[in-house]
């Protein structure tokens, strides 16, 4: 799913609310997400999962064509970790889904 196909569903789900309002709202929430990130806080949704920044130290690495010694310096990056609800949907419904293909392929 897109960014646009994401605004699209809440538009539909809020027939009230202008397409244009709902961007608006779509981009105001990844905004602030955005936003508590870059200043190291963490973001919890129930039932969804979290976000945080990891920092990755700096190490030495490897030119994959030349083999000459880099070194790679310290970064920051978000790191997602999926709820336990969340995951449990995700499961199920591949799990049902996986037991009607199997059948398909005796």
């Amino acid at each position: 799913m897109t960014k646009s196909g994401l605004i699209e569903k809440v538009a539909e789900k809020t027939p009230h609310i202008s397409k244009k309002d709902t961007e608006v709202v779509v981009n105001t929430i990844f905004d602030a997400m955005t936003e508590a990130l870059r200043t190291g806080q963490r973001i919890e949704i129930r039932g969804f999962g979290s976000f945080q920044v990891k920092v990755r130290e700096a190490r030495e690495g490897r030119n994959p064509k030349t083999g000459d010694e880099v070194q790679i310096p310290a970064k920051r990056t978000p790191f997602f970790k999926v709820g336990k609800e969340l995951k449990e949907m995700v499961d199920g419904e591949w799990q049902g889904a996986s037991d009607d293909d199997d059948s398909d392929d005796e």
